[in-house]
């Protein structure tokens, strides 16, 4: 099983214990607060069964975000994790604006609130235990998980818990004629929950807009590519967060006579250093430059291959025509270094011709000065 697949099953497992607790709890309170005259403790066993839906929102959003990489989501489904963690701590903004409403306006009419008896006590003490313990269990496999979505469900839970310590210091409050202390508790429990919905919505809209990674964590990622040897720098380095999931693009600049092979393996070592390092990096693109074409953005407009080995052919129409083997291309920003390889043919016919490699290299010199794309040439014996 993959390890995405691994992750799904323990963000399920975790999730669905917390929906069962909440079921249980939901159901009980709500028949204790109707046996015991608690209005507070009903109005919490709806809150507990309200959490089953934020529950498997977190299971078919999980279900989801496993799916391989398809046409329409070709960098996979992970955003649907962190869409859904809008929405959840949207929820949690809500539940925060609604309990804070409902304790302000019984704040300044607390006589209409019923006495409650021990039963409710008791049951809410229950649920303070019991949703803590959720919230820490979940809170610790998000965390492991690097889940915001599981994350946010845990605090979904304590929420719940706190609405939960409300109902007890109320119903405690109430049956000591104190009816005021929960409805000012529940204010700012109210804001809490708001604030912590707000980070997490926050955070996530933050994602969905690709905001970089903080500057520590990509100095960070710049480093473990900087110890690659052989590259000499990294540019247009751009970072985003993708669920659970680092996205990084980056320019490598290598050596300007590297191989394209030889370029090519060292952003693969590179690729392999960071992810040794940093296992939340997910996908890593990188493009190989032999110069540092960031302050140009584009680069002028240089001829091919193709235009050069016409140029040089037209250089010496005496000469046999020179084939593609022959020639080297070093690429810069501006200019194009030329090496030409003397094989044993083209060594026998410059001979041949009485022409040694010190007249050829002149002789290129004088008929391409035009050219101002030519950068250094060199003609070299093949050993």
């Amino acid at each position: 099983m993959s390890q995405l697949s691994d992750r799904n099953k323990a963000a399920k497992r975790v999730t669905l214990i917390g929906a069962a607790l909440d079921g249980v709890l939901g159901l009980m309170k709500i028949v204790a607060g109707i046996f015991a005259h608690s209005a507070a403790l009903i109005a919490d066993g709806i809150h507990s069964l309200s959490d089953l839906f934020t529950d498997f929102l977190v299971i078919f959003v999980f279900h989801i975000a496993d799916e391989e990489p398809d046409e329409s989501h070709p960098w996979g489904h992970a955003r649907f994790e962190t869409m859904a963690t809008v929405i959840l701590g949207t929820i949690l903004i809500a539940v925060a604006g609604a309990l804070a409403l409902e304790s302000a306006q019984h704040f300044f009419n607390a006589t209409d609130i019923p006495t409650p008896t021990w039963p409710a006590l008791l049951v809410a003490l229950i649920s303070v235990a019991a949703k803590e313990w959720i919230f820490r269990y979940t809170l610790a496999a998000g965390k492991k998980l690097k889940s915001d979505l599981l994350i946010a469900n845990a605090w979904h839970s304590r929420s719940d818990a706190l609405s939960s310590i409300v109902v007890l210091v109320g119903v405690a409050g109430a049956m000591l004629g104190w009816i005021w202390l929960d409805l000012l508790a529940a204010i700012a429990v109210a804001l809490l929950v708001g604030k912590i919905g707000w980070d997490l919505t926050w955070n996530s809209i933050k994602q969905l807009v690709d905001t970089a990674l903080p500057d520590d964590q990509v100095a960070a990622l710049r480093d473990t590519v900087l110890e690659v040897d052989g590259i000499q720098d990294v540019h247009s380095f751009k970072t985003r967060r993708m669920g659970s999931k680092v996205l990084l693009e980056m320019h490598l600049q290598v050596n300007p006579r590297c191989s394209a092979s030889e370029g090519h393996w060292l952003g693969d070592m590179a690729v392999y250093q960071l992810k040794k390092r940093f296992d939340d990096l997910g996908e890593v693109i990188f493009h190989v430059d032999t110069f540092d074409d960031e302050p140009q953005n584009v680069c002028r407009i240089l001829p091919a291959r193709q235009q050069i080995l016409a140029t040089l052919n037209n250089a010496t129409p005496d000469l046999l025509p020179w084939q593609h083997s022959e020639i080297q291309l070093f690429y810069s920003h501006d200019h194009v270094d030329i090496e030409l390889q003397l094989t044993e043919a083209r060594l026998a016919a410059l001979s041949h011709q009485q022409l040694t490699c010190e007249a050829l290299h002149q002789h290129f010199e004088q008929t391409l000065s035009q050219h101002e794309w030519l950068g250094k040439l060199r003609i070299w014996r093949a050993a």
